[in-house]
């Protein structure tokens, strides 16, 4: 629901107590219904997520477990259900995520990406305008620690960590959107964390991620294989938002070297493009699904999409890790 504040200041956006969620099939490419490729992606089905209620939308962060699907606005509001094969969404929950501060507005909160522990359920958000990352329990309904990473207190408010991943061996990997190496416009910070980032005890490994040009990363999902799928996004006039996915392998990647991806997809007319935020990799059998969803901030041009995708990287190399250039006089 949506409820008006005195003096005239924003107001406080919260999902209501009532679920209600609409979900309708969309086409690849509307110009070509039988369309399937885009890039290393075979087309799978997709959906436009719309709600009676005005809080709904804004998804910046995505967590696919099994059948259950979790979708993290960066207002701090969460819509849960379970779809099956049929991509029929079932079961529809709306929450509110504990944590920083008073309400869902996104300046507020700006919950930027979530990531998670398999085997526990235990969950990370980063929130941006904060540059933190708050720690929640596996049904994101008791926060249990938070922390200002000092590797991170230079980011940008508007560039904080966008795109988040624990990865299988316990690492966790973040990704500035904006904040850029010193004498690098090209490339974005990342941070390699050796376990839970709000452990403090041991400072993240900092190195740098060159996206494609012109684009942003806003979301990044680890691979069967150990490699880094990540998405990119780009708003331009007139094309408004298009994306692009790259794929990066950052395992052995030292101290202040810089990543180059290998892009597999691009989403621009006349294909589905939105302001594409929210990453998951899945498996089904042996295949590897890509889920993609936008957040529509909450505009009437834009759209609350989740799409669905299989994979296939054969014969695509990943984007490798280069050692920082020597200093000057060090031979």
């Amino acid at each position: 629901m949506l409820t008006a504040t005195s003096s005239g200041r924003e107001p406080r956006a919260v999902l209501g107590e009532r679920p209600e969620m609409h979900a309708t099939p969309v086409p690849l490419d509307a110009s070509d219904p039988a369309r399937r490729q885009v890039g290393a992606l075979t087309w799978l089905g997709g959906l436009v997520l719309t709600s009676p209620d005005p809080a709904f939308g804004g998804f910046s962060a995505m967590r696919v477990a099994g059948d259950r699907f979790t979708l993290l606005s960066d207002g701090g509001n969460i819509v849960d259900f379970r779809m099956g094969p049929d991509l029929r969404p079932r079961d529809v929950r709306f929450a509110d995520l504990p944590g920083p501060g008073t309400g869902a507005i996104k300046r507020h909160r700006d919950s930027e990406s979530l990531t998670w522990d398999p085997g526990t359920g235990r969950a990370w958000v980063g929130f941006e305008n904060r540059n933190a990352i708050w720690r929640y329990d596996s049904s994101l309904t008791h926060a249990e620690r938070n922390v200002r990473p000092a590797a991170m207190h230079d980011w940008p408010i508007a560039g904080g960590p966008e795109a988040m991943v624990r990865l299988a061996n316990g690492q966790f990997i973040v990704f500035s959107e904006t904040a850029r190496p010193k004498g690098r416009r090209d490339a974005r910070v990342v941070l390699r964390f050796a376990g839970d980032p709000t452990d403090t005890r041991r400072p993240p490994l900092a190195f740098a991620y060159v996206p494609p040009d012109g684009y942003d990363p806003t979301d990044v999902a680890e691979l069967p294989d150990g490699r880094l799928l990540v998405l990119n996004r780009r708003l331009s006039i007139p094309a408004l938002f298009t994306a692009k996915l790259s794929v990066i392998d950052v395992r052995g990647v030292p101290a202040g070297g810089i990543v180059r991806g290998a892009e597999i997809a691009s989403f621009a007319r006349p294909l589905l493009h939105d302001n594409f935020e929210a990453l998951a990799v899945t498996r089904e059998g042996a295949d590897t699904i890509v889920w993609i969803a936008s957040d529509d901030n909450r505009e009437f041009w834009e759209q609350s999409l989740l799409l669905k995708f299989r994979l296939d990287l054969r014969g695509r190399e990943p984007g490798q890790a280069k050692s920082p250039p020597p200093a000057k006089g060090t031979g």
